[in-house]
């Protein structure tokens, strides 16, 4: 095993028996200013905002505005913004990337093949997180195993060879009624569209609402047939440590 995987099998050691908000604590402790958390706003995200927020952990709240994004996610950002006065820094595509892609495969040219939407992903969400990820040791994140076949696999704790980082997902074991039960109860602000059918939601032209029984990622990237459907931010390695 490589020294990432050792480091990750000791940390997941010691995290493994504690409380989501002690995990967070001894995060903290241990990496002080190198441990980030990225939000889109969706419901998973606003739970760990919340308990970041709530209590003033020294954790540094980003996120990544693909200049695409429904209005009712602005509009789940500033009420956060305005409930718990935090700061969530904000990062924007590059212009020149920007213009190069939609001079090249248009406006929309992201539903004519895969290739095009996963350029897309490339310029509008995975520039930025490399950018934001930059320098740091820990990546928390609001992934879920129940979301997608793809993150079933993934445990609480692991190494990204991408990022070069251990990501945190501290509600990876949670379902998705848990987490709208902690939402409401807490009386935390959440993005109404989830109340309309949408439970993963990214990019405006990329999102629909789903129906009953379809899969948790149906509404993303409905036009592609891939059941391992992702925008590039968050791949399972072949090799788990």
């Amino acid at each position: 095993m490589s020294i990432q995987g050792n480091a990750v099998m000791a940390l997941k050691e010691i995290l493994q028996p504690l409380s989501l908000l002690e995990r967070l604590h001894y995060l903290v402790q241990t990496f002080q200013d190198e441990i980030v958390f990225s939000t889109s706003f969706g419901l998973e995200d606003q739970v760990i905002s919340h308990l970041i927020f709530k209590n003033q952990l020294p954790i540094r709240v980003f996120t990544l505005d693909t200049g695409r994004q429904f209005q009712e996610t602005y509009d789940t950002w500033q009420r956060t913004l305005d409930l718990y006065q935090g700061k969530i820094e904000v990062y924007f595509p590059d212009n020149q990337a920007i213009t190069q892609l939609v001079q090249q495969q248009g406006v929309n040219g992201f539903y004519e093949s895969v290739e095009n939407r996963q350029a897309c992903c490339g310029v509008r969400k995975v520039e930025l997180l490399k950018r934001a990820l930059s320098k740091q040791r820990i990546w928390i994140t609001g992934i879920r195993a129940a979301q997608s076949a793809n993150r079933s696999q993934m445990p609480f704790l692991e190494w990204d060879d991408s990022f070069q980082l251990i990501k945190f997902h501290p509600l990876m074991d949670w379902t998705f009624e848990q987490v709208k039960s902690y939402v409401h109860e807490q009386k935390i602000p959440y993005n109404p569209l989830h109340d309309k059918g949408f439970v993963s939601i990214g990019c405006a032209p990329c999102t629909r609402a789903i129906e009953a029984g379809e899969d948790f990622r149906a509404g993303r990237w409905w036009w592609e047939m891939d059941a391992k459907k992702e925008c590039g931010l968050h791949i399972v390695p072949k090799k788990q440590f």
